[in-house]
Formats: C-alpha cells, sequence, structure tokens
C-alpha cells in the first residue's frame, strides 16, 4: 500500500542516472568524462524526458563531470531548460543524503529532476517506491545503468512530505542514442 500524504498537488521526481563515463587513466573519480557511448545516450536522454512528458521544472545534479555534462547534453534537447543546481552533497550519495537534497526543493516545484549516481540513485528509487505499473519494479532491481530514467509520482503539500514507499514508480526508461 502507498502512503501517501492526504492530500496536495501531484508531484514527479524524475531519477537520471549520468550517462556512460570514460575511465582515463590518472583521472580523478569526479572529474571523469562521458564516454563516446554517453556522450550518445545523454541526449536520447534528454528527448525521452520530453517524450514522456516529464520536463522538470527544477532540476538537481551532482558536481561529477559526468553527471554535468549528462544534465548539459539532456536539457539541450529542451526548448527552454530549467534551472539546474550543482550539489556536491550528491556525488556518491546514499538515500538519506539524497532524501536530504530533494527535501529542500521549492514546494511550487512540482517536477523535479534528480541526476546522479548508483548504488544511491537505485537505491532511492527502490526506497521511495511502494509499487510499480507493470514491471517497473523487477526492472529497477535488476539493473538501473547509466542513462536510466525512472519516473516517481506522489502527492503531498511539499517535497518535505515524500516518504519511503510514499510514491509509486510509474516509467522506468534507458534511452540509448544512435551509433
Amino acid at each position: 500500500m502507498i502512503e501517501r500524504a492526504a492530500s496536495g498537488p501531484l508531484r514527479r521526481l524524475v531519477v537520471l542516472r549520468h550517462a556512460k563515463s570514460a575511465r582515463p587513466e590518472g583521472v580523478a573519480d569526479h572529474e571523469r568524462p562521458l564516454a563516446a557511448r554517453g556522450r550518445r545516450d545523454a541526449p536520447a536522454a534528454g528527448r525521452a524526458l520530453a517524450d514522456m512528458d516529464c520536463l522538470p521544472g527544477l532540476a538537481l545534479c551532482s558536481t561529477a563531470v559526468r553527471a554535468r555534462r549528462t544534465w548539459e547534453l539532456a536539457a539541450a534537447q529542451w526548448g527552454t531548460p530549467p534551472p539546474v543546481r550543482l550539489d556536491p552533497r550528491l556525488y556518491h550519495a546514499d538515500v538519506p543524503a539524497l532524501l536530504d537534497v530533494i527535501r529542500e526543493t521549492p514546494a511550487e516545484t512540482e517536477t523535479l529532476l534528480l541526476i546522479g549516481h548508483n548504488p544511491g540513485l537505485e537505491d532511492l528509487v527502490l526506497t521511495l517506491a511502494a509499487d510499480g505499473l507493470d514491471d517497473t519494479l523487477a526492472r529497477v532491481r535488476a539493473k538501473f545503468p547509466t542513462s536510466a530514467v525512472a519516473v516517481l509520482d506522489w502527492r503531498g503539500a511539499g517535497w518535505r512530505d515524500l516518504v519511503p514507499g510514499g510514491a509509486l514508480l510509474t516509467s522506468v526508461a534507458v534511452p540509448r542514442g544512435r551509433r
């Protein structure tokens, strides 16, 4: 059973794992760039979000190079990208840290995009989703690969109302760009 706030607008949390990164020798993890596949997949993720009608009012993005570049390439697919907040707390964050950042989102934001890293993002989706449509939960449990998108819907007066088990996982996609 989904534990939802009794009232409030429909809110949507869109979780995007950064696109495939390269592992150049001598480059610190935080500074790793996107691989060629990541540079193809990130724009595909942006197009998929537009096709799914999941364009955010605000984006929260890890400060890691691969996450920032994923954001830039995805957002370039939209007419007017929303504001983005780069937050160092999202770099390799666990579920409690991710929830702390999410809960700071202004109440007027109805759709929030979160761009970051595994295993934190996968754990977040599984923690928040009390249920899923079709096979969405099973797909996330099996694997949440690079460029994966998960969409969670819930009701609440503000982002502080988001609780474990309080959302419905409505969609999971893994957009891939063309070679």
